[in-house]
């Protein structure tokens, strides 16, 4: 790993993204910009293994309710996130990252969904890498992933991804703004 780790400061510093601070400890001199090469470079549809399930539930906040209850591992993405994040687009679907099959077995049977070949409603997504876990937040009861993960999720999303993707780059910036006012100001 440490390697690996190296591999990436190294390119970071090639492309301007990062530097090295007094500590010579590595400081992101361009966030923003990191993040949208990742997102861009992110190709959420390609790299992972979906699970498609159906429901007969037509209501989505009722959906929302039953994942609330559930004490397993797992992260909700894709347009319902957004929706719960920053509302302002009605999903038809859900994405939910599970660690597992099993994991994503006992989920189904929780909320009485059904495997279906293709089109499901409800999509069980096992990552490629368990990094999508990072971060994850409770919105209205129910885990969702970070707002940095929902943001490259979403960058590239077959459908209706891009102004969601907008909407939550707006409140990343937003928290990052919060994040840099609180932290303590340094006197010379």
């Amino acid at each position: 790993m440490p390697k690996a780790r190296n591999l990436v400061f190294k390119k970071l510093l090639e492309m301007k993204l990062t530097t090295r601070n007094e500590q010579n400890r590595f400081v992101l001199t361009d966030p923003l910009g990191l993040l949208r090469k990742w997102a861009s470079y992110n190709r959420y549809d390609l790299v992972n293994k979906f699970l498609g399930y159906s429901t007969i539930e037509g209501e989505i906040d009722l959906l929302i309710g039953k994942l609330a209850s559930l004490d397993l591992k797992y992260s909700l993405s894709g347009l319902v996130a957004a929706w719960l994040v920053a509302p302002f687009l009605q999903p038809r679907d859900f994405h939910l990252y599970v660690s597992s099959e099993d994991t994503a077995a006992k989920i189904a049977r929780r909320l009485e969904l059904n495997p279906t070949p293709m089109g499901g409603k409800v999509n069980f997504v096992l990552p490629y890498d368990e990094g999508v876990f990072y971060g994850t937040q409770l919105v209205r009861g129910v885990k969702i992933v970070s707002n940095v993960q929902l943001y490259v999720d979403l960058y590239n999303a077959p459908s209706r991804g891009g102004k969601p993707a907008s909407e939550i780059l707006e409140q990343i910036l937003k928290e990052w703004k919060e994040a840099k006012e609180m932290q303590p100001k340094i006197l010379s």
